[in-house]
């Protein structure tokens, strides 16, 4: 979204430069021009999304011709306006030459008519529901309680999004004081804008009247970095009886798009997958979309387009048009929100009425206006979404528990993974209180999450870690050192930005902030001599193809003295034997009056600076609380706690309920490296297992690798027929799987350690907070830290026999959360510790053999492809 032709984003520094250039326009034709393309850059779909900063643009654009002659007027803005009650309270405007009527009037429809467009389309096809709740937004006064009382009545059943959305609205009545938001002015650098400042607050009365004012007043642009203005919008909050108020979040307007500022800096600003949602919200739009473009034309904003009868002509592809668009589609490289242009030419030469285009357009000229690339990064295939299925029509069998969400709005809905006790209610969701990353924002984390949001200052890089609270709102915000994402790597005599992710040989590499971050996969390449590929092993500095294992005190067991000092361990740093052979509590670090209980962890912080301790000291309680957090002991006992485990004298098998196939114990090999007492204590770490008995092999490394040790191990059978599997690194036999390579920044997680609650940052925690992003219950986390210096983590169907569905499942929820890596998204850069990861490799199995395949309809393939839409790419990029 870009209005200026020096191509300043309209999120990055660049912001107020363009505003500026349009407002001190010199040039009539200039700003003719800008003003007539002005809702390419404010679409419906953008306002709606992101409606602050797209509301801005147009309110400037608006008053910068309404501050020109008289005969500005007349170049038809009020035609930008999207709706037809915005457009004649505009035109009233015009001819009443009322330029402060145009706040209070033309403004405020525009906010009414885009909030209640928001709301109400929740209703989907209940007619009662959406005609109560549109009665809500016609007109400008305040709502009675009967009207928000049958909003209430028709609509709580049909869609708590709509009730929430319409609260939300409806408590912004009666408008707060101005006098309240006084200690704001002293925020102004300025002492001319001080005084100005509480001269508008005390004369002036509605919100739009001040902002008019302070721009002018102040003469600044209201931008969000700016400590006046990022005080009011934190202060905005309304007051309405009867609703407990409390305080703001200290995150301002939204934390979460805020973390999408630091992206606008390229030619393009664009909603992108994360402000889609894949819901029956989205369904009901894209049949909308298709009700309206039945009847003969496509009303753009800036160009309506005749058609045939779609129900006639290319019915199917018109289908895929309004899904895509309402949804994004099943590929975690697409970046537009649009269709390709090849695609565009296609339908409309076909089912354009061409009699009725717009004089001077073809088929050709109207896609270039609307879809002007066939780049798979930026427009979006409509293949995809026209080809049968190859998994069936069997949906049953992955579901969404939390899509659509049926949680409350101050909760945040996780999968079920704990099940329940015997005797109550046992729900494939679980809500859990938490916080909104903003006053404006619908993201929330979880109670007690840390979270990272950019800093109040505005700085790109800056960051601050809050904490959600049991108030819910984000508490104990701590700001952290700037990271300069200016910085760039040079690499081979060439620069590398930040953010950047490459290849050195074999070797993924990512630059972070001036830092080059890589693998340690040993390569060997087609210029290798005869020698060297004669001697390769594929392990970390060639090392010896054996498996003599040793524990590092990071608490990794590595198969060799050799691989552990090549990842930069010294002799003094390890021990010989694995890590879960060795009894932390002998002798006993703990207090008498406290219990050492054995807690194996992987640390990926550095151990210098954080003990990597192997144990926990538990107070010898002699009453237990009961919180359920189920542990199993030697004897196949389940106890609720660990506490009451001990306090009977037993002994702790693993973490976790009992399970009946564990009952007879049977050792095995994790991915790890580390042999297990069961496939439960390997659960329980959240280590998948790679084959029965102990280990005692390195397993394959690289494509060229010759060794033979895992010859001798004997691999348990697929869990699924038909499905090419993938191999872990440094494991022996395939599973079926998705699976993630990823770098991290060791020292970001060393900061969040330092700064928080100084205790190593592990392994398992980064399992666990993924965990939480994989939506669909049919697929569990497990994963490890490779002797490669990456994270692996495998996305596995928990069924024995898993479906194809299910795997394929599997497959995607391992896609998009690398697409969510990859492209930084606040969806995981929000939390401490995920936004230390930089840079993800995906690997998928997939189904070689697709035994009778049933051709399903393409509504019905549409409706698989869209099943497995990024689902946690819901609200923001």
């Amino acid at each position: 979204m870009v209005l200026c032709p020096d191509h300043s984003s309209c999120l990055s520094n660049g912001y107020d430069v363009c505003l500026s250039s349009i407002l001190s326009s010199k040039s009539d034709s200039r700003l003719k021009h800008l003003l007539q393309r002005a809702p390419e850059y404010c679409p419906e779909s953008m306002v709606r999304l992101h409606s602050f900063y797209c509301n801005m643009y147009c309110r400037l654009i608006f008053k910068g011709v309404l501050k020109k002659s008289d005969g500005w007027v007349g170049l038809g803005c009020c035609e930008l306006a999207i709706a037809v009650e915005c457009r004649q309270a505009c035109k009233q405007v015009r001819l009443s030459n009322g330029f402060s009527l145009v706040n209070n009037a033309l403004f405020s429809c525009i906010n009414r008519n885009e909030m209640g467009s928001v709301c109400c389309s929740y209703a989907g096809h209940h007619t009662n529901c959406r005609e109560y709740c549109q009665a809500i937004f016609r007109t400008d006064s305040s709502p009675g309680p009967s009207q928000i009382k049958a909003v209430e009545n028709y609509c709580a059943s049909i869609s708590p999004q709509l009730i929430h959305c319409v609260n939300n609205y409806t408590q912004s009545y009666p408008m707060r004081n101005p006098t309240d938001s006084l200690y704001c002015c002293d925020r102004a650098e300025d002492y001319a804008c001080q005084t100005a400042c509480k001269r508008i607050l005390m004369s002036m009365k509605t919100e739009l009247e001040i902002v008019d004012g302070l721009i002018e007043g102040c003469k600044t642009m209201p931008l969000p970095q700016d400590p006046l203005w990022q005080c009011f919008l934190e202060s905005s909050r309304s007051v309405h009886p009867g609703v407990t108020v409390h305080p703001p979040p200290s995150t301002g307007l939204d934390g979460a798009k805020l973390h999408c500022c630091s992206k606008a800096n390229s030619s393009t600003c664009r909603p992108t997958e994360l402000f889609r949602s894949c819901n029956t919200q989205s369904d009901q739009g894209a049949m909308n979309d298709m009700k309206l473009w039945e009847k003969g034309s496509i009303k753009m904003p800036f160009i309506n387009i005749p058609v045939l009868d779609i129900k006639k002509c290319q019915p199917e592809m018109w289908k895929a048009i309004a899904c895509s668009l309402q949804i994004k589609p099943c590929h975690s490289k697409s970046r537009g929100s649009i269709i390709c242009k090849s695609d565009c030419v296609e339908i409309l030469k076909k089912c354009g009425d061409q009699n009725k285009f717009p004089e001077g357009h073809s088929a050709e000229s109207i896609c270039e206006l609307l879809s002007p690339t066939d780049d798979l990064e930026n427009c979006i295939p409509l293949d995809t979404y026209l080809s049968p299925s190859s998994l069936g029509n069997i949906v049953e069998d992955v579901t969404h528990p939390c899509n659509p969400n049926p949680c409350a709005a101050n909760q945040l809905c996780e999968v079920n993974r704990k099940g329940c006790q015997s005797g109550e209610l046992c729900l494939p969701y679980l809500c859990v209180p938490g916080c909104k990353l903003g006053e404006a924002s619908d993201f929330i984390v979880r109670q007690g999450t840390l979270i990272q949001v950019p800093s109040s200052a505005g700085d790109v890089g800056c960051y601050k870690i809050c904490t959600c609270g049991h108030s819910g709102l984000l508490e104990n915000c701590m700001e952290m050192r700037c990271v300069d994402l200016q910085k760039s790597c040079i690499v081979g005599g060439q620069r590398k930005s930040h953010g950047t992710s490459f290849n050195i040989d074999c070797n993924v590499c990512s630059c972070f902030a001036g830092n080059l971050i890589c693998s340690t996969r040993q390569c060997l390449t087609e210029h290798s001599s005869e020698d060297e590929r004669r001697k390769f092993t594929g392990l970390p500095c060639n090392c010896v193809d054996q498996f003599v294992p040793v524990c590092g005190q990071n608490g990794r067991t590595y198969p060799s003295a050799c691989i552990a000092r090549c990842v930069g361990l010294q002799d003094t740093q390890f021990e010989f034997g694995s890590c879960i052979s060795k009894d932390p509590c002998n002798p006993n670090p703990c207090n008498k009056n406290q219990r050492c209980i054995p807690k194996k962890q992987v640390c990926l912080t550095s151990f210098g600076k954080f003990e990597c301790s192997q144990h926990e000291c538990v107070p010898r309680q002699l009453n237990c609380d009961q919180t359920r957090d189920p542990v199993c002991d030697t004897d196949n006992v389940e106890y609720s706690n660990l506490c009451t485990l001990y306090q009977k004298g037993k002994s702790l098998a693993y973490r976790g309920p009992c399970q009946p196939f564990c009952k007879s114990v049977e050792p095995v090999c994790g991915h790890n490296g580390e042999t297990y007492s069961s496939v439960c204590a390997a659960y329980s770490d959240r280590v998948a297992v790679d084959y029965y008995g102990h280990c005692q092999a390195v397993g394959v490394l690289s494509d060229y690798s010759f060794h033979t040790e895992c010859a001798f191990v004997k691999c348990p059978q697929l869990s699924a027929t038909g499905c090419k599997p993938v191999i872990a690194p440094g494991a022996c036999c395939p599973l079926c799987a998705g699976m993630l390579r990823i770098l991290y920044d060791k020292d970001k997680l060393d900061t969040f350690a330092r700064v928080t609650n100084k205790k190593p940052i592990t392994v398992l925690d980064i399992l666990e907070k993924i965990r939480l992003h994989v939506s669909v219950p049919q697929c569990d986390v497990f994963g490890y830290l490779s002797i490669e210096s990456e994270i692996v983590i495998l996305i596995i169907p928990v069924d024995q026999n898993p479906k194809p569905l299910q795997i394929e499942a599997c497959n995607k929820e391992a896609e998009k959360i690398e697409s969510l890596i990859n492209s930084d998204s606040p969806t995981l850069a929000s939390h401490v510790p995920l936004s230390a990861l930089i840079a993800s490799q995906v690997q998928v199995s997939f189904s070689i053999s697709s035994p009778s395949v049933k051709v399903v309809p393409v509504l019905h393939s549409l409706f698989l492809s869209l099943l497995f839409t990024l689902s946690a790419l819901i609200y923001y990029i």
